[in-house]
């Protein structure tokens, strides 16, 4: 295995986990802003409020695109294990 294909599988599980995470970190992003922008309109300080929106979000979004992410994750293990023959 030699560096360019080091590299290769690198840029490829990079990708991947962007793809994966990427709409997680978007959705915890968006409602951590819209539920600050909300708490300082209203000047209700409560902590538990951000974190209990945040976890329901989340598990919204796994509900409806864990499909999706277990396939991609499973595609990349596939390519992988496909690699492997060809690895020296």
């Amino acid at each position: 295995m030699n560096d360019t294909e080091i590299v290769s599988v690198l840029r490829l599980m990079s990708a991947t986990g962007l793809r994966v995470a990427g709409p997680i970190l978007l959705v915890v992003l968006v409602v951590g802003v819209v539920v600050s922008l909300v708490q300082t309109i209203t000047q209700i300080q409560e902590q538990a409020v951000v974190y209990v929106l945040k976890f329901c979000a989340v598990g919204l979004l796994l509900l409806f695109a864990g499909p999706w992410m277990i396939d991609e994750l499973s595609s990349f293990i596939r390519a992988l294990w496909a690699r492997i023959p060809d690895m020296q």
